[in-house]
C-alpha cells in the first residue's frame, strides 16, 4: 500500500477560491450583460418606456468596465443577442427563424464589436464620453454595412416620447444617440465612484445631468408653427385581404380597396361628412399592378383620382420589359393622369433584392418568391400637390438618416412615408416604424404622413405628436389640416456632420490607447 508524506501531499491554495469567485462573477455578468440587453428592447415602442434605456446602458458597462477585449466581445454579443432577437422577431413572421436569427446575429456583432471598443476606452479619463461616442460609431456603421446596412435598433428610435428627442432637431439621431448613451455610461461611472470611494464626482454627475439639460434646452428648436399656412391632407388605408407574404397574390383586391376607400371618402366630402382635401396619399404596394402596362390597373386608379378631385401620391410596383422592377410613387393628377414618378432608392436586401442568392437560398427557400430584383432610384422625390410640397420617403427608408434629409433638402414642406407592413402582421414592427417617422419629424420640423396598406396609418405634428392614427388591418381614411413648413432645423442643415464629429471623438482615444500599446512594447523590447 502506498502513502502520501505530509511533505508532498495536496494542499488548498488561496488560487481556488479566487478562481471560482471569478468563474462566478464572469457567469454573473454574462446574465447581466443579456439583462442590459432585455432592458433596452423594453425601452422601445410600443412601450412608453424610454427611460429604461439609460440604467440598461448602465448596467451593461458594469458588465465592460476595465475587461478585456474578448470577455468584453462575448458580453456585447450577449447584450446584442438580448436586445434584437426580440426586437426583430418580426422579420421571421412569414418566413421562419432561421433568418430572424441570422440577421438578429450579424446587428449583434456591431455591438459587440462597439462593447470592445467600450471596454477599452473605460480605462481613460471620462470615458463615459468616449464610450457613448464608441457606441453611436457603432450604430453608425452597421447603418452603412452590409448591403447598405440596417438601422433598426439606434438609441434615438426608441426615445419619441423622451426627454432626449429634442435633441434630434440639433443633431440628429447621432446626437441624441449619444446623449442617452453618456447619460447611462456615466450613471454607472456616478454609481461605481459612490461604491468604491464613497465620494460624489462633480465630473461623473455632469455626464448624467448634461444629457438630460441639453435635452430640455433644444425644446425650442421643436417648432409645429404654420410657416408657409396649412393644407389639408387625406391618408388612405385601403387594407389587404389577409396578412403576410401571399397578400401580394391578390395585387387586384388590394388596389381595389385602396381605390373604394378614396371614392367613399369622395362621397363623404360631397355629403359634408369630412373636409375636402387638398391632395392625397396612397401606400406602398397599393397597385402592385403596373397602371402603365394594365389599362385595367390604370382605369381604376384614374377613377379614383377623379373622384376625389385632387392630386393622389400611388404606391405601384413598375415592371419594365427589361431591367429590374421599381418600387414607386406616381403623382396622379385628376385631368392629366400620371404626371410625375419617384423611384425608392433605399431597397431593402433580402426583401427587394437577393444578394448572393444562393447563398441566401441556404438559409431559407422563401427568397424564391423574389423572382425579379427591385432596383433603386437614384433622386430624392419631391412631388407639387396642390401647392404643397410633398417628399417622399418610401417605408424602409424612413431608418435611414440620409434619405430623410435629402429629401427636406429638396424641398418638401411635408414628408410622406408610404409602407407596406402586411407581411408582418400584427407584429410590434409597426408601432417600431411609426416610432421612427415621430422621431422624423421632429428632426426636421416637418408634418409627417404615414399611409400603411394594412395599419397604423398616421398624421404626425412637427413636434412628434400623432394626431390622427388608425386601427391595424381596417380599411380608413384621415383627414387632418397640417402645418407647412420651409424652414430647416440645425439638423437638417448640419447633414451628417454631428455624426461624423462622434465617430472622431470615438477614433481619438482608441487610437491613442492602440499608440500606448505600441510605445509600451517598444520600450519593453529595447
Amino acid at each position: 500500500m502506498s502513502s502520501v508524506t505530509p511533505s508532498t501531499a495536496p494542499r488548498p491554495t488561496a488560487a481556488a477560491p479566487r478562481d471560482l469567485r471569478r468563474r462566478l462573477r464572469g457567469g454573473a455578468d454574462a446574465l447581466l450583460a443579456a439583462l442590459a440587453g432585455v432592458l433596452l428592447y423594453l425601452s422601445f415602442p410600443p412601450r412608453p418606456l424610454w427611460w429604461l434605456a439609460v440604467p440598461a446602458l448602465a448596467l451593461l458597462a458594469h458588465t465592460l468596465y476595465g475587461r478585456r477585449p474578448r470577455a468584453a466581445f462575448g458580453r456585447g454579443l450577449l447584450a446584442g443577442l438580448g436586445f434584437l432577437l426580440p426586437l426583430l422577431v418580426w422579420t421571421g413572421e412569414e418566413v421562419g427563424p432561421v433568418p430572424w436569427l441570422a440577421l438578429t446575429f450579424v446587428e449583434a456583432l456591431f455591438i459587440a464589436l462597439g462593447c470592445v471598443g467600450i471596454a477599452l476606452v473605460t480605462r481613460l479619463p471620462l470615458w463615459p464620453v468616449w464610450a457613448a461616442a464608441v457606441w453611436v460609431a457603432a450604430e453608425g456603421l452597421r447603418a452603412r454595412v452590409p448591403f447598405g446596412g440596417f438601422s433598426w435598433g439606434k438609441l434615438a428610435f426608441g426615445q419619441a416620447d423622451g426627454v432626449f428627442i429634442p435633441l434630434v432637431a440639433l443633431g440628429g439621431t447621432p446626437l441624441a444617440g449619444f446623449a442617452v448613451a453618456l447619460c447611462g455610461f456615466g450613471l454607472y461611472a456616478l454609481l461605481r465612484l459612490a461604491r468604491d470611494t464613497r465620494r460624489f464626482s462633480a465630473v461623473a454627475a455632469l455626464t448624467v445631468v448634461l444629457p438630460i439639460a441639453a435635452g430640455l434646452a433644444a425644446r425650442p428648436l421643436v417648432d409645429a408653427s404654420a410657416e408657409d399656412g396649412t393644407a389639408t391632407a387625406a391618408v388612405i388605408q385601403g387594407n389587404v385581404p389577409r396578412a403576410g407574404l401571399d397578400f401580394n397574390s391578390q395585387r387586384r383586391a388590394v388596389l381595389d380597396n385602396h381605390a373604394r376607400r378614396t371614392e367613399q371618402l369622395a362621397a363623404d366630402v360631397a355629403a359634408g361628412r369630412v373636409p375636402h382635401p387638398d391632395f392625397v396619399v396612397w401606400p406602398e404596394n397599393s397597385s402592385d399592378l403596373d397602371p402603365y402596362t394594365s389599362p385595367d390597373a390604370y382605369e381604376v386608379i384614374d377613377r379614383a383620382v377623379k373622384a376625389i378631385g385632387v392630386p393622389v401620391s400611388v404606391g405601384a410596383v413598375l415592371a419594365p420589359e427589361t431591367g429590374p422592377l421599381r418600387n414607386t410613387q406616381i403623382l396622379w393628377d385628376p385631368v392629366h393622369g400620371p404626371t410625375a414618378t419617384y423611384d425608392k432608392r433605399q431597397i431593402q436586401p433580402f426583401g427587394e433584392y437577393i444578394p448572393m442568392r444562393s447563398v441566401a437560398r441556404f438559409f431559407s427557400s422563401d427568397v424564391d418568391r423574389v423572382r425579379r430584383d427591385f432596383g433603386p432610384g437614384d433622386k430624392p422625390g419631391v412631388f407639387a400637390m396642390a401647392g404643397t410640397r410633398v417628399g417622399l420617403v418610401t417605408c424602409y427608408e424612413a431608418a435611414f438618416d440620409g434619405r430623410v434629409r435629402d429629401t427636406v433638402r429638396a424641398g418638401a414642406q411635408v414628408i410622406s412615408v408610404p409602407s407596406n407592413n402586411a407581411t408582418f402582421g400584427r407584429t410590434q414592427m409597426t408601432y417600431q416604424q411609426l416610432a421612427m417617422d415621430r422621431v422624423r419629424a421632429v428632426e426636421h420640423g416637418r408634418t409627417v404622413l404615414v399611409p400603411v396598406t394594412s395599419g397604423v396609418s398616421a398624421v404626425i405634428r412637427p413636434d412628434g405628436r400623432v394626431v390622427r392614427q388608425t386601427e391595424m388591418f381596417v380599411p380608413d381614411a384621415l383627414v387632418a389640416e397640417v402645418p407647412l413648413r420651409s424652414s430647416l432645423t440645425p439638423a437638417t442643415r448640419l447633414g451628417p456632420v454631428p455624426e461624423y464629429a462622434l465617430f472622431a471623438l470615438a477614433a481619438a482615444p482608441l487610437a491613442w490607447l492602440v499608440y500606448g500599446a505600441w510605445r509600451d512594447r517598444r520600450r519593453r523590447s529595447a
